[in-house]
């Protein structure tokens, strides 16, 4: 199945995994409204709306550059209704902006609270609802969001409890919204990496430099998220899903190719469950991105 002609309003799509997302998307001739705040380039972080609207289009496909603020309902709600007007419809919404601070209840600010429980989980929720009556209008209409499993263990918790809160409450949005829209057929599903991602986000604020040689590239999270959308959506709803195991099961078997060094060990990522095994042939180094691991 190809997304040639399908609409997705991507969340964050200036770079890192939500421009991965958009650009495996385009290279099918898909559509893509890039919702996102960047419009002037940012001193540290690679990318705007524009630049990644032109990435878009040298792929292959449409592009429409949106600044928009996830935590304003009249920002996106009017980026809803702009992409609507402009492309006639929405497939696939993804819900990828999100914001991180790791730190402990008394090193947490509530100004930081509030931005991350603000931007992940009220963005979430604000951005699917706004998307959601069109969504009832499409043939095959997903929503994916970029969170965790919902694994209770106290760990995910320790040491960044405000963060986990928010990333959690994305899920919750899957957990929810998939049964709610369940007779609409609209499929709500998680996607999370089991390793760090080469983004940003892990160079910037967690690992530095060094860290990204233990990473995965954006690929893999792009090539997940093509195949999830590929899914009949009343069929494929409510599933928590982690990037190589879904991608195994779909009969990817070279997962190296994904790796950013093949010589360096592979860092996991935080949320991911005890019981969750990579595929055969993947090792996986010891602890977490997480500080507190």
């Amino acid at each position: 199945m190809s997304l040639s002609g399908k609409t997705l309003f991507i969340t964050g799509a200036s770079r890192g995994i939500g421009l991965a997302i958009a650009l495996r998307a385009a290279r099918d001739g898909a559509n893509i409204a890039i919702a996102a705040k960047t419009a002037e380039p940012h001193p540290k972080l690679p990318g705007t709306i524009y630049t990644a609207a032109h990435d878009i289009e040298t792929a292959g496909g449409k592009a429409l550059p949106l600044v928009v603020d996830v935590r304003d309902e009249t920002s996106v709600m009017a980026a809803v209704e702009q992409t609507v007007r402009h492309f006639g419809g929405i497939d696939i919404c993804v819900n990828n902006a999100s914001a991180i601070q790791l730190t402990g209840v008394l090193a947490t600010d509530m100004k930081r609270y509030d931005l991350m429980n603000q931007v992940n989980a009220r963005g979430t929720y604000l951005t699917s609802k706004a998307c959601i009556p069109h969504l009832k209008q499409a043939a095959n209409p997903h929503v994916l969001m970029l969170s965790p499993p919902l694994d209770m263990n106290p760990r995910w918790f320790a040491g960044h409890t405000a963060y986990t809160m928010a990333k959690f409450g994305m899920s919750m949005c899957v957990l929810g919204m998939a049964a709610e829209f369940k007779p609409d057929g609209i499929a709500f599903n998680a996607l999370w990496p089991r390793t760090g991602i080469a983004t940003a986000a892990i160079q910037f604020a967690l690992s530095g430099e060094e860290g990204l040689r233990h990473c995965r590239t954006v690929e893999i999270m792009a090539d997940a998220a093509h195949a999830i959308f590929e899914k009949p959506a009343r069929e494929f709803s409510g599933n928590f899903l982690i990037d190589d195991s879904f991608l195994y099961g779909e009969g990817v078997r070279d997962f190296d190719r994904y790796r950013v060094d093949p010589t360096a060990t592979l860092m996991p990522d935080f949320f991911v469950p005890e019981d969750s095994k990579p595929p055969p042939g993947v090792v996986i180094g010891e602890g977490s991105l997480s500080p507190h691991e």
